[in-house]
């Protein structure tokens, strides 16, 4: 499994409140890709992360703290001229406010030479996401060549999160890029609330389904409530179980790392949407990005549990 795409280091108040107030400021690693990275790798796959970080100190933080998560950070290019980048998280009562400072970071001037990478020709998966794109014309020309690369032409599936960052796309071409980059993909991903805001406002789920007809599988994702599968038969959903939320950026990541490992496990639709949020729980009860995992036997208890038992969590 390899995932592409920029990971930064990330500040946020500890304990969580505004940064007009907060006293202190908590240093973690934030990005999207190398989150699913390291969830994968704590449901036991082997993951790995490429990408590019700045030869400074927020780098050698990123570069350690994921691959102390037993992903493989080899292939991660250390960039001598660019810096890596950072972002600063400010909660609030309406939610949290994510604050970028990644202009000409290193992993901006990552391009499509990253689809030669050996290490591809075995990989089961390659895992994109919708930020990749927004960063500059070059990541856009990566995940464009991944995405129109036929499958005839790769050894591996390609899964693409839409994961709409409005703030990186001032110049209105969100909307556009974003639904031509997820219909091309073997399994996409895409929040409701995110396929409203870019493609309609009256959009359910078989509305997103109608406007993505092309991946074998798309998966829509509705908040805390449930996520719907689409596939080659019947749709399904699985209500999303009771959790307590401390911070919900992340979840999103979590969750595709949960489904993906699930498919990979040889699980059928249901089981993998369970495992996705499961794995989503970890994250929304942390302030960071990457939360504890059940223990093995519970995440398995929780797996077998009957359609009504899994109900009764919700």
């Amino acid at each position: 499994m390899v995932c592409v795409g920029e990971t930064m280091a990330a500040l946020a108040p500890e304990p969580p409140e505004g940064l007009d107030t907060g006293d202190a400021l908590r240093l973690s690693v934030a990005g999207a890709e190398s989150n699913v990275a390291m969830y994968l790798a704590d449901l036991g796959l082997s993951a790995v992360w490429r990408s590019a970080l700045g030869d400074d100190p927020f780098g050698r933080r990123v570069r350690a703290a994921v691959a102390a998560a037993n992903v493989d950070v080899s292939g991660v290019r250390s960039d001598p001229d660019r810096p890596t980048g950072l972002l600063v998280k400010d909660p609030g009562p309406a939610g949290t406010r994510v604050h970028y400072y990644r202009r000409g970071s290193a992993a901006s001037a990552l391009g499509p030479d990253v689809l030669d990478d050996p290490g591809l020709r075995s990989a089961a998966l390659l895992h994109l996401t919708g930020v990749t794109p927004a960063l500059s014309p070059s990541c856009r020309a990566l995940v464009e060549r991944a995405l129109t690369t036929p499958p005839s032409d790769r050894h591996y599936a390609i899964s693409f999160d839409v994961n709409h960052r409005p703030a990186l796309w001032p110049d209105g071409t969100a909307a556009t890029v974003l639904h031509e980059l997820a219909d091309r993909a073997d399994i996409t991903f895409v929040g409701l609330d995110e396929a409203q805001h870019l493609w309609g406002a009256d959009l359910d789920a078989g509305g997103v389904r109608k406007l993505l007809p092309r991946p074998r599988l798309l998966v829509v994702k509705d908040g805390g409530r449930a996520a719907t599968a689409f596939g080659e038969g019947p749709e399904v959903t699985v209500p999303a179980p009771r959790t307590e939320v401390v911070e919900p950026v992340g979840a999103g990541d979590a969750f595709a790392a949960g489904f993906l490992a699930g498919l990979l496990r040889g699980g059928e639709l249901t089981s993998a949407l369970r495992l996705g949020h499961i794995t989503a729980a970890s994250a929304l009860k942390v302030t960071g990005d990457h939360g504890p995992l059940p223990d093995a036997a519970t995440v398995e208890r929780l797996l077998g549990l009957s359609e009504g038992a899994w109900a009764a969590l919700v």
